[in-house]
């Protein structure tokens, strides 16, 4: 049994201050309490002028991907050792950063749950793996291996991703921005064959994802009740078009919405994505502001980096991702929420992102508090999976 005792802890959804002591044994919290509630004989550690938080939740990545120019265009080309050593790397760059847990939301020919299946004890983040997403022919990430066309070879994806061990269906609901030829304006399925997908995956107790850009994705993925929207960006032909009838429809129906923001700081967005703003008439201020609306609307947001895919969009900027939601208008306190709490209850992930007795032992230590300094996020000063301590995270600051 061991003690980790700070300033202050964010359990996830609250902020308490005058001293806290989180007690873990076996890779679980014991209990939560105030300085002073440290069991005898108990070791402690001590982080003085810091805040105790769960270990950061990232909704979306691509562990596949290394980060680099062309990343997505890239996968077909790494043979199966360098796709492990890639997906390791990601994980380390990840956990750096203060995530202790991952969705994986697309990868190469089921590389992710495969080295998943190899190293069951890694003292790397949790992966939740969706396999490669399903798409169409020649559509959005077609290269990873997902692409089907009619209502039986949809069925058979959703069971293929059941035998591979998936965590989650991902299915491409529109174009996207970097895969050359697709447009991330139209729709790639229509709301029939999203409900095939949703259907065959609910009766199996998988949840469904729909990657949607284009506001009809949205609404046909809303139709369909997938369990989350990725993007959600609200693309019609002619720009932005912010649907109110599509945003009741997200509160009422309580579907969670990662918006997947936040770049690294100082780095351009690809041309292809400076395209998209310029032809949209928006840039990523006013996405932050569109997904803080949103928020404010009663849309229940989570965050994801989709890290990975570009220098830009680097494994490790989750941190980027709920800053960028304080800069659109959501206080500190409800940024974290996307990244613990919401993040692990959209994901149903019920011991992770709080920090409660019986709760995994995945803790992140940041110098003052994230609550009135959202950015101390950037710098973590220890960072524990289930229980140990991750000696590479020391003193970011």
């Amino acid at each position: 049994m061991i003690a980790i005792a700070a300033d202050g802890v964010f359990d996830g959804e609250v902020y308490s201050g005058g001293g806290a002591v989180v007690v873990v044994e076996a890779g679980r919290i014991v209990s939560v309490g105030p300085a002073g509630t440290t069991p005898a004989g108990c070791e402690v550690t001590r982080f003085d002028g810091c805040t105790i938080l769960p270990g950061l939740i990232d909704t979306h990545v691509h562990l596949c991907c290394d980060g680099k120019p062309g990343a997505l265009d890239r996968i077909p080309d790494f043979t199966a050792p360098e796709l492990d050593a890639v997906i390791e790397s990601s994980l380390r760059t990840q956990l750096a950063a203060g995530v202790t847990t991952v969705r994986d939301l697309g990868d190469r020919d089921w590389a992710v749950l495969d080295w998943r299946a190899r190293h069951p004890d890694a003292l790397l983040p949790t992966i939740l793996a969706s396999g490669p997403p399903i798409t169409i022919p020649n559509g959005h990430c077609w290269n990873m291996g997902g692409a089907v066309t009619g209502d039986d070879a949809l069925r058979a994806a959703v069971a293929e991703r059941v035998t591979r061990g998936a965590d989650v269906v991902k299915i491409m609901a529109s174009g996207g921005i970097n895969t050359p030829g697709t447009d991330p304006a139209a729709a790639q399925f229509t709301a029939a064959e999203l409900l095939v997908v949703v259907e065959e995956s609910h009766a199996v107790g998988l949840p469904v994802t729909a990657h949607a850009h284009s506001l009809d994705a949205i609404r046909f993925a809303l139709a369909a009740g997938v369990d989350s929207i990725e993007h959600c960006s609200f693309i019609t032909a002619s720009g932005l078009g912010v649907d109110e009838s599509v945003v009741e429809e997200l509160v009422a129906t309580g579907t969670p919405v990662c918006p997947t923001l936040g770049i690294v700081p100082g780095m351009t967005p690809p041309p292809a994505v400076l395209e998209h703003l310029r032809r949209t008439g928006s840039d990523l201020s006013t996405r932050n502001a569109l997904f803080a609306r949103l928020h404010h609307s009663g849309v229940r947001i989570i965050s994801g980096s989709d890290g990975g895919i570009t220098p830009a969009k680097a494994h490790g900027i989750l941190p980027e991702s709920v800053i960028a939601l304080t800069d659109g208008g959501l206080s500190p306190t409800a940024a974290l929420t996307t990244a613990t709490r919401h993040a692990a209850t959209a994901l149903n992930l019920p011991t992770k992102g709080r920090l409660t007795p019986g709760s995994d032992a995945d803790l992140l230590v940041v110098h003052g508090n994230p609550t009135t300094d959202i950015t101390t996020l950037r710098s973590p000063e220890a960072l524990f999976v289930r229980g140990r301590r991750e000696l590479s995270v020391c003193g970011g600051r």
